[in-house]
């Protein structure tokens, strides 16, 4: 079941299309990552799903709620978390979840039920009475989502949900989303961190210039470019770059004390580096074959406005 339809969306502000007639769907109990560089779309899209910005053209829905005619609808099945959202600074943790329960419409044994068990899933319940303005930015993100949760949302929107953030209070956040996910949530997050989007997504679409260049699995979008399919390896001496080269070989890069060869012949080259060992007396200390990354994919279809699939 498709929890979200979204059919030729566009959206123009003075004439630049920031969203360009875009179509995708998200099942239910999916996380479906928007993946792009800054300025692609991704938040202009989520403020369209979530009713903030009317389209241009084109029409979403949420649940079968259309997004424009069935606002209440659509965003009661809402939790929503935008990118420079703020919790209210001057109240502590926990008042703040009981006012967006009571904004939400639940009675107070709710709330308080509510309020106390998300308090304990994001691990806030020792800082539950201290005023927002003393945390840290992780655990303002932290009750940031958790009042998204208030409602017992089944659709949630993060729009860059660990920017900013230091290691681990992005790896909590990340853990917590899989939580909520495996609970049957279904996530839709925005990111231009491509190794979040290869850990959490299972599926992505790539955007760029406002149009959605790529939208598949994280791994069937690497399997897309086989070009960028590589062979690492480090020998015990140096090498230059500039003086090794194999038939099949479209770039040689230097990364560290390795050399990575980007070929569609993988074995061949193989081949290749271990005759050039011999013949040249350097002993290969490593030897890697290496599939197209995530990051490989988004390179490819971002590096210039004409990129399309």
């Amino acid at each position: 079941m498709n929890i979200v339809k979204v059919n030729n969306l566009s959206k123009e502000f003075n004439g630049f299309r920031a969203v360009d007639n875009i179509s995708f769907e998200i099942k239910k109990g999916e996380i479906f990552g928007l993946l792009g560089p800054n300025g692609a779309g991704k938040t202009t899209t989520i403020r369209i799903l979530t009713g903030i910005l009317k389209p241009t053209s084109g029409c979403a829905e949420i649940n079968n709620f259309d997004i424009q005619k069935n606002p209440l609808e659509a965003k009661q099945l809402m939790g929503i978390v935008p990118e420079t959202t703020e919790a209210y600074l001057d109240l502590s943790a926990y008042k703040n979840l009981l006012f967006i329960g009571e904004l939400y419409g639940l009675n107070k044994k709710d709330r308080v039920e509510r309020a106390s068990d998300l308090l304990k899933l994001f691990e806030l319940e020792e800082s539950m009475n201290k005023k927002v303005k003393f945390f840290s930015k992780g655990m303002r993100q932290r009750l940031v989502l958790a009042m998204a949760l208030m409602n017992d949302s089944k659709i949630i929107f993060l729009d860059e949900p660990t920017s900013g953030l230091d290691v681990k209070s992005a790896r909590l956040i990340k853990s917590l989303i899989k939580k909520l996910n495996s609970e049957g949530k279904t996530i839709l997050l925005t990111t231009h961190n491509i190794d979040e989007a290869n850990q959490l997504c299972d599926n992505v679409a790539i955007m760029n210039y406002g149009k959605i260049v790529a939208i598949n699995t994280p791994e069937k979008l690497k399997d897309t470019i086989q070009s960028v399919s590589s062979v690492e390896v480090s020998f015990e001496k140096f090498v230059d770059p500039k003086n090794i080269k194999f038939d099949g070989v479209s770039k040689v890069d230097k990364e560290g004390d390795k050399l990575k060869f980007y070929t569609r012949q993988q074995e061949q080259v193989i081949f290749s580096l271990v005759d050039y060992s011999k013949s040249s007396k350097n002993k290969i200390v490593s030897l890697n074959t290496l599939k197209p990354t995530l990051e490989d994919v988004f390179v490819k279809l971002t590096e210039s406005k004409e990129s399309n699939v």
